[in-house]
Formats: structure tokens, sequence, C-alpha cells
């Protein structure tokens, strides 16, 4: 347990460290928090937080930095948004977000997420559910089947796949007529429900088509989740990762893979309002000295993508808390009402 003085010297070490990004020492940290401590009281409340694993003593500095624990015990208990300081955010930016087009609205969104936090800013599109309209199958040779799906606004997805039997093009006719009549106008995953109940009362190879054709039509609707991302030179300006390379080269693999990003968006949608990922204390952010803020934005109420902020552990958590909140319900709003 921490004591109030405890707490407050932490808060104040933390604050100075993101302003100065140099380690804090104990006389430095008497004048932050104005009380009147002598630097002997203050080290030893020091060395209490060190043992907590709070803080760290970098090299062989005499002043402390922020651990990923120390930053999360800050961001959760101590941490005070001042809401006033962008009120003028939203008619500063809104022009930028009005747009009849979701992909222009979705990378303008990154840009100014980048712009305004001078580090990355990254945005999940829309995610739609992957509906289909008609599906149809076509013998090949060896085995060898063309499966075609027909999206509602008429996209054709085409894919060539190897079934464990030889199949005849009216077995296959059977099949795609049976999935058209039973299945058309529904989401994949809908059908991939329906059909854990109905798959028994299919023949075997035909039970092998449905199940084929599904993970088919999930995969398509997974490709749709595009990552955005802006402003990854922002971080050759920041201390922490300039003077690594590699550490810096594994970032920018990280921006251009794109799947990790993904993955975190997609963990983030799951979650209420605004949320902070510290690196090193989870498997979610894959570097130690990134942190990410992340919030979901909506269309018509339903939660449909993520967007957010990447840059190093020593952030200004405030601001970047409002930057992400406003600029998820300015793409909440531009996309639901460009609709």
């Amino acid at each position: 347990m921490m004591d109030d003085r405890s707490k407050l010297l932490l808060k104040a070490l933390v604050e100075r460290y993101i302003a100065d990004g140099q380690p804090v020492g104990s006389r430095t940290l008497a004048k932050a928090t104005g009380l009147e401590l002598s630097p002997a009281t203050i080290r030893n409340v020091m060395s209490d937080l060190e043992e907590l694993g709070l803080i760290a003593s970098p090299h062989t500095s005499a002043g402390r930095i922020p651990t990923a624990r120390g930053y999360r015990l800050f961001v959760d208990t101590m941490l005070t948004v001042r809401r006033e300081e962008l009120a003028g955010m939203g008619e500063l930016t809104a022009p930028a977000l009005e747009s009849a087009q979701p992909q222009r609205v979705i990378s303008h969104a990154a840009q100014m997420l980048s712009n305004l936090s001078h580090f990355v800013g990254v945005v999940m599109a829309p995610r739609r559910a992957t509906v289909f309209r008609h599906i149809e199958f076509l013998s090949l040779s060896d085995r060898r089947v063309l499966v075609i799906l027909v999206s509602p606004d008429g996209d054709v997805q085409n894919r060539v796949i190897h079934t464990q039997t030889q199949l005849t093009q009216s077995q296959l006719q059977e099949a795609a007529n049976f999935f058209n009549a039973h299945y058309s106008g529904l989401a994949m995953e809908s059908v991939r429900e329906r059909l854990k109940s109905e798959l028994e009362a299919l023949r075997s190879e035909i039970a092998e088509l449905m199940k084929v054709a599904v993970d088919i039509g999930s995969e398509a609707g997974a490709e749709q989740d595009k990552v955005v991302v802006a402003g990854e030179r922002n971080l050759l300006s920041v201390s922490e990762f300039s003077s690594d390379m590699d550490n810096l080269r594994r970032m920018f693999d990280l921006f251009e893979q794109k799947t990790q990003l993904a993955r975190l968006l997609d963990v983030s949608a799951q979650a209420d309002g605004v949320r902070i990922y510290i690196g090193g204390e989870s498997q979610v952010v894959p570097f130690e000295d990134l942190s990410v803020v992340t919030a979901p934005y909506e269309v018509d109420g339903q939660v449909v993508g993520t967007l957010g902020v990447i840059g190093p552990q020593r952030m200004p958590y405030d601001r970047m808390i409002q930057i992400v909140d406003v600029t998820a319900k300015l793409v909440t709003n531009a996309l639901s009402h460009g609709k």
C-alpha cells in the first residue's frame, strides 16, 4: 500500500519525466511537489517506489524514471484530463472529416491524429459483415473446384479449392442450390452458426463444400479490415527510438505489416471509451517502449472500428486522451451523417 506522500511523489516524478525526458532526482522532486521534505526523505520514498517496481534507476544516474507499472498506476489513478484545453478542436478539424467517402474520412482522421499528437495516428477502416447473394461451384479437374461468391453489391470473390473426393458437376450444383436457397442474404457468421446444427443432415461431400465456402467468405470479410497509418516519421524525432536503430526498424516493420496493429485495434474495439495500452505490461503492445491510446468509433450506434495514437511511453497522456476521444466522436458523426 502507498501513502498519499508516495502517490504525490510518484505523480510528480511521472509528470516531470514526461515533460523533460530526463531521470528525475530528489531535488527536482522537492521543487516540483512543494513539499517541505529533505532530499534524504525523498530518496527513501523513491527507494520504496523502486522496490514496488514503479520506478527504476537507468544506468548510473542518480535520478529515476517510471516503469510500465508506474505509468499504469499513473494513468489509472492519478491522471487528470483538462477538457477545456481542446475545446476548440471540433470546429477546427470537423471540415476535414466531412466527406461522402468513408475511406477519405478514415485517411483524414489518421492524419489528424498524427498532426495533433505529433506521434503516429492509426485508424482501422469500418468493418462490414460479409453477406453473399449467390454462390456457384464449378468443377475443374483433379478434385479441384472453383468457388464463386457474389455479394449483394456485385463484388465477386473467386477461389480454387481442393476436395477430398471427386465431385460431379451435378453434385456441385445441388450444393450451390442448397446454399443459395437457405443462406442467401445472410452474413457469413450467421451462416456458420446455422451450419453447426444443420451439417449432420447433409451428405458429407456437400457439408465439406459448405464449410469451405463459409471460410472463403469470412476471409474476404477480413480483407476489408484495412489499417490506415499516418506519421510514422514522427518517431524519428523521439529520443527513445532514434538512438536505437534496431528498435526503430522493428517498429517500422510493425507499421508496414499491420497485422499486429489490426489485432491491437480489434481488441480495443471491444472496450468502451478511451483505453490506454502500455508496452511491457501485456502482450497487446509488442514493444516495451511504446504506448497506445485508442477509442472505438460508431456508425448509427454500432461500433464498426477503432482509432488511436501510438507513441513513446513518455507521452502526455492527458492530451492524447482528448485527441483520441474527440477524433473518435468526429469520425462517428462524419460516417453516420454521410450515409
